[in-house]
């Protein structure tokens, strides 16, 4: 995620951001323009709606005006806009949820902002990546639809995926939680981002595999997603990982079954063009410690104009993670990414990079038909 300035004062801003703490403009993201501008009530426009105050527009040309989305206000639990013609009172995150927990029960509506936070960013990756609309006509929803859910006695929910919707347990974003989960299933990295974008692979496998009928590729690579899914994750959980599962896959969940080991890599495929995006607009030079060094260089920013060398992406991705590792451990903390990557996971990060590239379009193409997993199988996390 790129850091933003300010086009009033020039300020840092953080994508989070609602107010610039430098000049106190009111600040949104406009999705449309993928920029986190300063905006100003339009005085002739009417109540409610605003234009950005970096300057007016070149006479004769009409301004663009925006709202706030319509969740706005609660507890300020988005800052996102929507452009003055779309019909839609939420943005174009917002409007992908569909069900929340209810929210007059204590607590929920503190969980509920850190969730919807987390998919803004999701969104951002996956809008820089061409895989969903910034602008979808008439007010549409486009891309995976949210579910957010509480526990209830006798109903447990089950973080997952089925026929394009993503479902998430609340109780993920309370941090005592989610680390409980993290040290009973020995996941040292569990996130509510990284939830997110594990399951949004699930989304994508559908339309970017199934849809287009690359299941043989697929296979030559993950395996056959036709095995068993319910019983390879009670053997997966029976059993763990196979020894030696680093030389072939991203995590030892990717090991229990062609769907987990696609979803793990492709969320591990938005980490890395996340964080090397972070670290080009902190305009971060790197050596590699070792025999040998040479000088330092850039980290180049992949969604500009990098993303047709998946090698130099690798290249700069090691480093970089060495590097935050090692902040990590300066402050105390846990390495932020406990993953070592192998050839084998490096090639199946590479057949996710070339399904994202070589098939633009494919995953916002509503004319083909809707995709289906056997007996609409439900690809859950527990």
């Amino acid at each position: 995620m790129r850091i933003f300035r300010c086009d009033h004062c020039g300020n840092a801003l953080y994508f989070e951001n609602v107010t610039c703490l430098r000049c106190g403009s009111l600040v949104a993201f406009l999705a449309d323009r993928m920029d986190l501008c300063a905006i100003e009530p339009d005085g002739e426009a009417g109540l409610g709606l605003y234009r950005r105050k970096s300057g007016p527009s070149p006479r004769g040309r009409q301004v663009p005006l925006w709202r706030l989305c319509g969740n706005h206000a609660p507890v300020q639990s988005c800052n996102f806009a929507v452009p003055a013609h779309d019909p839609n009172p939420l943005c174009v995150s917002c409007r992908l949820t569909r069900m929340l927990p209810d929210l007059s029960v204590p607590g929920n509506v503190q969980r509920w902002w850190p969730i919807e936070a987390a998919k803004r960013r999701l969104f951002f990756t996956l809008a820089r990546l061409g895989l969903v609309h910034t602008d979808p006509p008439a007010g549409a929803c486009q891309g995976p639809i949210f579910e957010f859910k509480a526990d209830q006695p006798g109903d447990q929910v089950v973080t997952g995926h089925s026929n394009g919707v993503i479902t998430l347990n609340v109780a993920e974003a309370d941090d005592e939680e989610r680390l409980r989960h993290r040290v009973a299933l020995h996941e040292t990295y569990r996130t509510l981002l990284g939830h997110l974008r594990h399951e949004s692979g699930h989304y994508y496998w559908d339309r970017l595999i199934h849809r287009t009928g690359r299941h043989e590729d697929f296979r030559r690579f993950f395996g056959d997603e036709r095995a068993d899914y319910g019983l390879a994750l009670q053997q997966y959980y029976n059993s763990g990982a196979p020894a030696g599962w680093q030389d072939h896959w991203v995590s030892a969940y990717a090991t229990s079954h062609p769907w987990e080991d696609w979803a793990e890599t492709w969320a591990h495929y938005l980490h890395m063009v996340d964080l090397l995006e972070t670290a080009a607009s902190f305009r971060t030079r790197m050596v590699v410690p070792g025999p040998g060094v040479g000088a330092a260089e850039a980290v180049d920013d992949p969604f500009a104009g990098g993303m047709d060398d998946f090698g130099g992406l690798v290249s700069q991705w090691r480093p970089l993670t060495l590097l935050v590792n090692s902040l990590n451990r300066s402050l105390g903390h846990e390495d932020a990414y406990p993953f070592a990557l192998s050839a084998g996971a490096l090639d199946k990060l590479r057949f996710v990079h070339d399904a994202i590239h070589r098939h633009p379009g494919a995953a916002l193409d509503e004319t083909a038909p809707a995709p289906s997993r056997p007996e609409g199988t439900f690809v859950g996390w527990a």
